[in-house]
């Protein structure tokens, strides 16, 4: 099994009613590619941090294997998401991926 851990820091510009209402979109988008993408086992995205956080929000998703990853990535669903919720609003992206 494959981990994709990805921690978002939001555009500073965005007011705090835009951020909450962005996070909420994201983990809507994301969470919904469950069942959509081959390969994809689990997905959660969570927005609620500590105030000690120095991100806004974290995906934390595992997958079969490292092809199903690298599939994942160019899949037209994920990218539609990627494209219209994420990357509008992130101003900061820090990604780890390993093996379990």
């Amino acid at each position: 099994m494959v981990k994709h851990v990805i921690l978002w820091k939001l555009k500073e510009e965005l007011t705090e009613e835009e951020k909450v209402a962005i996070k909420a979109g994201i983990k809507e988008g994301l969470e919904g590619l469950k069942g959509k993408i081959p390969g994809l086992l689990e997905i959660t995205v969570y927005t609620e941090g500590l105030a000690s956080s120095n991100a806004d929000l974290m995906l934390d998703s595992a997958f079969e294997s490292e092809e199903a990853l690298k599939n994942y990535a160019v899949h037209p669903e994920h990218v539609l998401v990627a494209n219209g919720k994420v990357r509008p609003y992130t101003a900061l992206r820090s990604c780890l991926d390993y093996i379990v």
